[in-house]
């Protein structure tokens, strides 16, 4: 049995249709959740059926999602990031389960994002063309990397694929990742706060939360 967990944490990503990619992707490399920061309701475009085979979670912010990684999963936060003091993911920098915020496609991470890490790392390039990987490239580099560094097991290939295993039943509405009945109330009691008065992302940019959150999920 496999002794660490991996997770993915979405938040502030622009792009709509890459959340349904990364969910493909964090199927694909055995993640344990994938954790939606922000609305629950979720694009999965993308996925190609795989978004029902990983477990969804939703936070409504940063800090409850770090809270939750650390207390209650006993995880390291790692950002994926082309930062100063970031590791080389080839190098395997991991001592435990391990859960992966990645940045913006483009601003990268933002400074809150960078204060709830614990370390970085970051995809060695060896070419000459561009800045930087699509955030679904990089993530799958990434989990592929900790699954090799945690010894994960291999699925069983039926010729040229992999074996799919049955979908599992349907638990609650179509792409909204479920939540308690209190997170609900309080999600449209935040709702209803960011209509009347205006939302701001945490970085303090000035930039809309709401427009950059619904870039990354279906309007209602």
């Amino acid at each position: 049995m496999v002794g660490f967990e991996s997770y993915v944490v979405v938040h502030n990503i622009a792009k709509r249709h890459n959340v349904g990619t990364l969910a493909r992707s964090a199927t694909a490399f055995g993640v344990t959740e994938l954790i939606l920061v922000g609305r629950r309701d979720f694009n999965a475009f993308g996925s190609h059926g795989s978004a029902s085979h990983v477990r969804f979670r939703h936070f409504h912010s940063l800090i409850e999602a770090r809270n939750y990684l650390k207390d209650e999963k006993d995880c390291d936060i790692c950002g994926v990031e082309i930062a100063d003091g970031a590791s080389a993911v080839n190098e395997h920098p991991f001592k435990r389960s391990t859960a992966f915020l990645l940045g913006n496609e483009g601003s990268g991470l933002s400074a809150k994002e960078y204060e709830i890490c614990d370390f970085f790392v970051y995809i060695p390039q060896y070419g000459c063309g561009t800045a930087s990987l699509n955030v679904t490239v990089a993530a799958s580099i990434v989990l592929h990397h900790f699954g090799v560094w945690g010894g994960f097991s291999e699925r069983v290939r039926d010729g040229s694929k992999f074996i799919v295993a049955d979908r599992p039943l349907r638990q609650g509405k179509r792409n909204i990742c479920a939540g308690t009945e209190e997170s609900i109330v309080e999600e449209r009691k935040l709702r209803k706060e960011s209509a009347k008065n205006g939302f701001f992302d945490e970085d303090g940019n000035g930039n809309s939360s709401s427009e950059l959150l619904n870039g990354l999920f279906l309007n209602e």
